[in-house]
């Protein structure tokens, strides 16, 4: 465990070759190691299940299994084989997965046990899991948990790397925690808490009070309103309304509607029907760069495919969404925008050797960080969060909670969308709950519990 830029990710990699080491010896199996590339290390029984699979979408399960190491029959590729010893590893693993199913039409937590079969079937006698079950399912993690339980018993040693604290206990034996590249220190899950987790994990002691009560002004104005929004099976006559400097909640379950719900008032996919008014005025927003001009922003839940250019220096995402404002003549200002990055990257704390740094090289929160700097700079009105913590550290994520405050006391409107109830419960002013693609129910913060909230989630 360790904050985002703890050098988890890092370790890993200098593990199994993927970098090398400065210096420092490796030891495996009783000998000593130095892989210079991943191959060394997976044919010594090293396997990675990363928190982005590495697969292939449109070949089947069983091409994904043997990719790289396809059975042939002469020159032919044996299918029928490959199905056969795929069926047999899953089944082994009590997996019910056929193999000739494609692998994009499989549940991401299905994705990744088909990835933990794959690595068992090689022989792998030490299996490294990166955030696992940071997109399952409840019902998917208590599945990953059990596989993982089961591979224990085979005398299969894990590293597991997690953000989530309440897995420390359920899954682990003992928890190493890494503190800005670091070594800080080894306890044993069952004897260590919480707190002191989180201690060594930030050397810093981090309380969030709960809100007892809306900091919405009684006569605030209404900045979003939105009628009767629909869109096939996914979102069902949704009708609500944001008021200026609120943070309103949407809880639920998976496959509630939430993230389908923000995507169509943010133009980024056709509505069947319904309507949407900014600061009282109906408006047309048939694509995201209508809802950017209207003083919207939005955080995607996949930050990496929806929200930032990886290959792309910190400082122009921090630009993204106003390039505009660097441009004169046609040349864009590369010194200004420069200079705002730097800005930010003393608002927000965001950790980077500079301005210039690709932001594929920067951790999950501060990736996360700059595009919250985009949308500030876009200087947004109304600001949708879709699960801004997932994947990220406990430090991050205390400074984004205040962050959205400190917005919210700004008089910028929020929508929060998350799946941890109490992120929902700490941040919240009103709570909206949505099941199955429609609004179940809305609660204000004073009166919210969870009970209340679970049960609005799971009503049909």
């Amino acid at each position: 465990m360790g904050e985002n830029g703890a050098g988890k990710s890092t370790m890993v990699k200098v593990l199994t070759g993927v970098i090398g080491k400065d210096e420092g010896t490796i030891k495996y199996k009783g000998e000593f190691v130095d892989f210079t590339n991943i191959r060394q290390s997976q044919a010594a029984g090293i396997a990675i299940i990363h928190q982005e699979l590495n697969m292939i979408p449109h070949l089947s399960v069983a091409a994904n299994f043997f990719l790289g190491r396809e059975k042939l029959k002469g020159i032919f590729l044996s299918e029928k084989e490959m199905i056969n010893q795929c069926r047999k590893a899953l089944i082994d693993l009590k997996l019910n997965i056929d193999p000739e199913t494609i692998m994009r039409d499989l549940t991401v937590g299905n994705q990744q046990m088909v990835e933990i079969a794959k690595s068992v079937n090689q022989n792998a006698d030490l299996l490294v899991l990166d955030e696992p079950t940071a997109a399952l399912t409840e019902v998917e993690i208590d599945s990953l948990f059990a596989i993982m339980e089961d591979l224990r018993n085979r005398d299969i040693g894990m590293i597991y790397i997690s953000h989530r604290m309440e897995e420390i206990k359920r899954i682990t034996d003992r928890v190493t925690v890494f503190r800005d590249g670091e070594y800080i220190g080894t306890v044993e899950s069952q004897k260590v808490t919480k707190d002191e987790v989180i201690n060594m994990m930030i050397g810093r002691v981090i309380y969030e009070a709960p809100k007892l009560k809306s900091n919405v002004k009684p006569d605030a104005p209404v900045v979003l309103e939105v009628k009767s929004l629909n869109a096939g099976n996914k979102v069902k006559d949704v009708s609500f309304t944001l008021r200026k400097g609120e943070i309103l909640g949407f809880a639920g379950l998976m496959g509630a509607g939430r993230t389908e719900m923000a995507r169509l008032i943010f133009g980024a996919d056709k509505k069947d029907s319904g309507e949407v008014y900014i600061n009282g005025k109906l408006v047309r927003i048939s694509q995201p760069s209508d809802a950017v001009a209207l003083g919207m922003g939005y955080l995607s839940e996949d930050r990496k495919r929806y929200g930032c250019a990886l290959k792309m220096s910190m400082a122009n995402n921090c630009a993204l969404a106003s390039m505009d404002k660097y441009t004169k003549n046609g040349i864009i200002s590369d010194k200004e925008i420069e200079d705002n990055a730097l800005d930010y990257i003393g608002k927000l704390s965001i950790k980077t050797p500079s301005v210039e740094q690709l932001l594929f090289n920067l951790s999950g929160g501060n990736q996360q960080k700059v595009i919250i700097a985009k949308w500030l700079d876009k200087d947004s009105d109304i600001i949708i969060f879709d699960e801004p913590t997932r994947g990220i550290d406990v430090g991050s994520k205390s400074e984004i909670y205040h962050l959205i405050n400190v917005l919210a006391d700004e008089g910028k409107s929020i929508i929060l969308i998350s799946r941890e109830l109490p992120e929902i419960l700490r941040l919240s002013d009103r709570i909206c709950v949505m099941c199955e693609g429609r609004l179940t129910g809305e609660i204000d913060i004073g009166e919210a519990n969870q009970g209340d909230i679970m049960n609005l989630a799971t009503m049909n």
